[in-house]
């Protein structure tokens, strides 16, 4: 899978000191390089990524005497007040820390730099250690390097193996069995305090990024055929995929876990599910890679090295595109079928990545680009993705191939070979399935997608509704940027050239 690249562990971090660290990752840096630059970055509110963003910041000042600002705003505001920025020329901000899928857009507008140069030229990144999903898929725009993985991001399922192997349960591998977990696990003490705990944790709040979960549920019934197939769109037609039995069977999924979760879980965003879950009061989680480092996390004393990390759940019974109906599975419509049951992790969101403004001064760009290659850089993300609170998830191969780190950081070997193992087994599934990456990704997903999946979830309309709904709003959208773009577009995402 590529060679490891260089780790500095929590341990040799406390032996030398921050400054020790800072001249083993960053060796051809050179003092008072950037003396006078600022580099102005836009991200989401702390602690999660914008944190770790500054504190990177303030070692990079010390390598190289740039000044880096941290400007934190809403989920929902990011995008567009970067796209505002830059469009209308005002350039207040020089680098946007925000999803690997709203990329094309920006590229789309050339707003953004083309970092292919840059790379080219860097010999600290080791851009071959980058998991190729996250190299390829990620990164890349038709071929060329935009933007610079800080996270990497694909939604897993997780599990009290404690709770299920007291109560003789195995870990789920349909929606049906998660379900049927969730049941079993409802109500019961799972954390010793008295009080009955949840079969299931899901954040649900409008707004936060919380349609990307029904996304992670529709992909293994929509997707069979491999990574190039994709989940959202006809690629002949640009037609939606999204009015059919197995995005409303989806749908129905996520409002059924809500049964077995807490009472206002619809109000839920990710810091209220993840407390729940280091109180240890859920049986099931659905997330990204953070649970894994939250489960070692102090806060996280209930759960500590008790959560077991799976594959999403697939399905027996997938997508006929012809007619819109849910099949059975066989050979033929699902060839990558385990035990009959098609997986499809999907790759949430992409990751957090940052891009800079291509109307930036040329300085400025440099720096930006290597204060982001310093971020992403195995000397600072191998320890990065240990710790829970930063929001960073594994992205680079000796991240899932070196235990040390991880064990240091308070895993035992167990555990850390458990997480890392299903973030691999999800990585390395030949029907993966990537996020939306074409112009008007933020709007198909976070307002049409996030307003009929709340509508649904608050029973003002019926799964059938919602998905007819969504598919509407998104022809709408394919039609507002040019029907035959967003199939040039979503066809390059795939991968396909013809």
């Amino acid at each position: 899978m590529g060679r490891i690249g260089k780790i500095v562990s929590p341990l040799v971090v406390g032996a030398i000191g921050v400054a020790g660290v800072l001249a083993m990752s960053a060796q051809s840096a050179v003092a008072g390089e950037y003396d006078g630059v600022t580099i102005r970055i836009l991200t989401r509110p702390g602690p999660v990524i914008a944190k770790r963003l500054d504190d990177h910041g303030k070692e990079f000042t010390k390598l190289t005497g740039a000044t880096v600002t941290v400007t934190e705003v809403p989920f929902a505001e990011i995008f567009q007040k970067t796209l505002t920025d830059w469009a209308t020329g005002t350039n207040s901000i020089d680098v946007a820390v925000l999803a690997a899928s709203w990329v094309p857009e920006l590229v789309d507008g050339g707003l953004i730099e083309d970092l292919s140069p840059y790379i080219a030229k860097d010999d600290k990144i080791d851009v071959a250690d980058i998991a190729p999903f996250f190299r390829e898929y990620n990164q890349k725009v038709a071929g060329k390097t935009y933007t610079i993985t800080i996270d990497g991001d694909f939604q897993m399922a997780y599990y009290r193996k404690d709770i299920l192997d007291k109560m003789g349960l195995k870990p789920p591998r349909t929606w049906d069995e998660y379900l049927a977990v969730a049941k079993a696990t409802n109500g019961q003490d799972l954390n010793g305090d008295g009080q009955p705990d949840f079969g299931s944790c899901m954040f649900k709040k409008r707004n936060a990024q919380s349609y990307f979960a029904v996304m992670s549920f529709a992909a293994a019934y929509v997707q069979t055929q491999g990574t190039g197939e994709g989940m959202f769109f006809d690629p002949d037609t640009m037609k939606p995929l999204v009015n059919n039995e197995a995005w409303a069977e989806a749908f129905r999924i996520y409002k059924a876990t809500g049964e077995y979760g807490p009472p206002d879980e619809a109000n839920h965003d990710v810091g209220d599910t993840r407390a729940l879950l280091q109180a240890g009061r859920c049986a099931q989680v659905i997330d990204w890679g953070d649970v894994g480092p939250l489960s070692i996390d102090p806060a996280g004393a209930a759960i500590k090295n008790k959560m077991g990390s799976i594959i999403m759940p697939g399905t027996t019974k997938v997508l006929d595109r012809a007619t819109g109906k849910l099949v059975a599975c066989d050979a033929q419509r699902c060839p990558h079928a385990i035990d009959g049951i098609n997986y499809s992790p999907f790759a949430a969101f992409g990751g957090w990545s940052g891009v800079i403004n291509a109307k930036a001064d040329d300085k400025v760009k440099q720096a930006a680009y290597d204060f982001l290659s310093y971020c992403n850089q195995a000397a600072q993300s191998n320890i990065d993705v240990t710790m829970g609170w930063t929001g960073y998830n594994p992205y680079r191969i000796s991240q899932l191939e070196n235990l040390a780190p991880w064990i240091e950081a308070g895993f035992t070997e167990e555990s850390a070979n458990n997480y890392l193992g299903a973030i691999k087994a999800s990585l390395n599934n030949p029907n993966m399935a990537s996020d939306l990456k074409i112009p008007g990704t933020a709007e198909y997903q976070g307002v049409v997608l996030d307003r009929e999946l709340a509508r649904f979830i608050a029973g003002e309309i019926t799964a059938e509704q919602a998905v007819a709904n969504v598919e509407a709003g998104w022809e709408e959208i394919t039609e507002q940027f040019g029907r035959d773009k967003q199939k040039g577009m979503y066809k390059a995402s795939l991968g396909i050239t013809k």
